[in-house]
């Protein structure tokens, strides 16, 4: 018997073989975004690292000048007086004392009514759930003129899995700049926010300087598995369409000749 293999056999794999064409160019296209990711993300943390060494710190960006992709991680310096009666918590984690375990508490923004005029965000670091309520670190509710030293933050955009913030109750998920500035009637505040550095604060806490420039970068290891699972897809679309062709042309058997 000699190998024939029916070309109702070959239409068999049409089908299939487009489907898992389909299926191959968005895992080779996961890859690729995920190498594009890299690049970016390492861009990111570059950035990051040569903008937070600036030395001096620079001013605020004057109104109406104020460019994201310019002048967020840029080191600045700011003096005003905190307004500890419109500070507002941010639900948030922090890193703990032991490794991979994370702080579960709240960022404190409050804003800083600043000396040549208008008012600014203040990050001032992180507390644990426990120091919630102001009383419970009383020293580091400061009185009268201070300097603020930090980063520059854009306003943090919500994802699908952060709960829609409640401001009527106080509760927020994300550094929403905007929203914030509206719900604590201030009109004059700046579109950015300043991430204040870990200059200690009286009593210990709040404590900044919760900015983290050893950003995860997993995004290569992300693109090998994509990449993987596609040459994965190949394999076994080489074998099905194989063992369909082989048992095709073994069940047609050779005529005999007359």
């Amino acid at each position: 018997m000699s190998a024939t293999i029916r070309p109702g056999a070959v239409r068999a794999l049409v089908a299939p073989g487009l489907v898992s064409l389909v299926c191959l160019a968005i895992l080779l296209g996961l890859g690729v975004w995920q190498l594009q990711r890299k690049g970016e993300k390492e861009a990111l943390i570059a950035r990051i690292v040569a903008r937070s060494h600036v030395e001096p710190p620079a001013d605020l960006p004057a109104p109406g000048t104020w460019d994201p992709a310019r002048d967020e991680f840029e080191r600045v310096r700011v003096a005003g007086t905190f307004l500890h009666d419109k500070e507002t918590l941010v639900h948030g984690l922090a890193a703990g004392a032991v490794p991979g375990r994370a702080l579960q508490g709240y960022y404190v923004l409050t804003p800083l009514r600043r000396e040549a005029g208008g008012t600014v965000l203040v990050n001032r670091g992180f507390v644990p759930t426990e120091l919630r309520d102001p009383a419970a670190r009383k020293a580091a509710q400061v009185e009268g003129p201070v300097t603020v030293t930090g980063i520059l933050r854009a306003s943090e955009a919500r994802t699908l899995f952060v709960p829609a913030a409640d401001p009527a109750k106080g509760e927020w998920f994300n550094r929403d700049i905007a929203g914030i500035s509206a719900a604590k009637g201030l009109p004059d505040s700046a579109p950015y926010l300043v991430e204040a550095d870990a200059t200690p604060n009286p009593g210990g806490w709040p404590k900044g300087g919760q900015l983290r420039v050893d950003l995860p970068n997993n995004h290569l290891q992300y693109a090998f598995t994509w990449f993987g699972i596609a040459a994965c897809l190949l394999g076994v679309f080489g074998v099905f369409a194989w063992r369909r062709l082989t048992d095709a042309s073994d069940a047609v058997p050779d005529r005999e000749p007359a």
